[in-house]
């Protein structure tokens, strides 16, 4: 839940993010335990080029604590978008923190903007949107593929934000948004192979004011 709010300590089923260096950083979900491939529950070891960590000795930790790994030491840091875009799994090519700052910047987001994302991918983007609007803005984020939809909303759930996020399976550039967003988005950002083919669209949700 750890990208909600920032906050001092590290609870259980927060996610974590593991500093070794500049260029080795590991996104950790702070489990004491997990399912082997047999599905038995067995110890959280994470393993890394200095050793082993044991993910139980994390909670109750303060962020940007030192943690002693067996064969060396690391940082514990607190996630923030730029960090989760340096250490998230890759289901897609993704946009990196110095073109998401442009982007946020034209499309002139704040606190209570309701944006219309797609695709939504590997949900770099979509984790800055949502520091952006929160708390009382919306996004909307759409992908075509099924399995990378259920992959974002359980990773939007798990960092405590989904109250903040719709995620819908949608060829967005044939079927467009959806009656329900007709007129209501302050911005819409399109991350697909033919974009030009969703601007007609686009236009539709967008506000007289919006970007």
């Amino acid at each position: 839940m750890s990208f909600a709010n920032f906050k001092d300590n590290i609870d259980e089923g927060d996610t974590a993010i593991l500093y070794l260096s500049a260029n080795s950083m590991h996104a950790i979900e702070v489990r004491p335990k997990i399912k082997n491939k047999k599905d038995e529950l067995i110890e959280n070891v994470f393993q890394t080029t200095y050793g082993a960590l044991k993910v139980r000795d994390l909670i109750g930790k303060k962020y940007g604590s030192k943690v002693e790994l067996s064969r060396g030491w690391a940082y514990v840091l607190h996630p923030t978008p730029e960090l989760w875009t340096l250490t998230l799994p890759h289901r897609t090519q993704i946009i990196y923190t110095p073109d998401i700052s442009l982007i946020i910047f034209q499309l002139e987001i704040r606190p209570g903007s309701v944006v219309v994302e797609s695709g939504t991918g590997s949900g770099s983007l979509s984790h800055a949107l949502l520091r952006c609007i929160k708390p009382q803005g919306h996004l909307y984020t759409f992908d075509f593929h099924s399995h990378r939809v259920l992959l974002a909303q359980e990773e939007f759930a798990n960092h405590g934000v989904a109250e903040f996020v719709t995620v819908a399976q949608r060829d967005v550039c044939e079927f467009g948004f959806g009656e329900e967003l007709k007129g209501k988005a302050d911005a819409v950002f399109l991350d697909l192979p033919h974009p030009w083919k969703a601007v007609e669209h686009a236009a539709d949700v967008i506000r007289e004011s919006g970007e």
